[in-house]
């Protein structure tokens, strides 16, 4: 049965623990693409620079492209409710907060193509 990780640290020691890591960068990379928002994680990605990496591009959505940065949450399919419970007032904190949903969602897409 799927559990969501607490935190991003929990989310990718999981898929580091599960041998999912780099289809889980694989699955970022392709979503990100699919948006018009190519971003470029290697195999070589540690999960600490896929956290502050991804951090910073969420947070230059928001602050310089934000319709590509909503259109990027709904092509992940990223719950709306979720963002909307997110307290938007410190822009770095948001895409924080916002970068964890992207890929706690991406998370559980990997895990569920690889269960059934």
């Amino acid at each position: 049965m799927f559990v969501a990780p607490k935190n991003t640290d929990q989310l990718l020691s999981e898929a580091e623990k599960e041998n999912l890591y780099l289809k889980l960068i694989e699955q970022i990379n392709k979503d990100f693409n699919l948006a018009n928002e190519p971003i470029d994680f290697h195999s070589s990605t540690t999960p600490d620079e896929l956290k502050i990496q991804l951090h910073e591009k969420i947070y230059r959505l928001i602050q310089y492209k934000f319709a590509e940065y909503l259109n990027l949450l709904y092509i992940i399919d990223v719950p709306e409710d979720q963002v909307k419970k997110l307290d938007g007032s410190d822009i770095a904190e948001l895409s924080g907060q916002v970068a964890f949903l992207v890929l706690k969602r991406e998370w559980m897409k990997v895990w569920f193509r690889n269960r059934y």
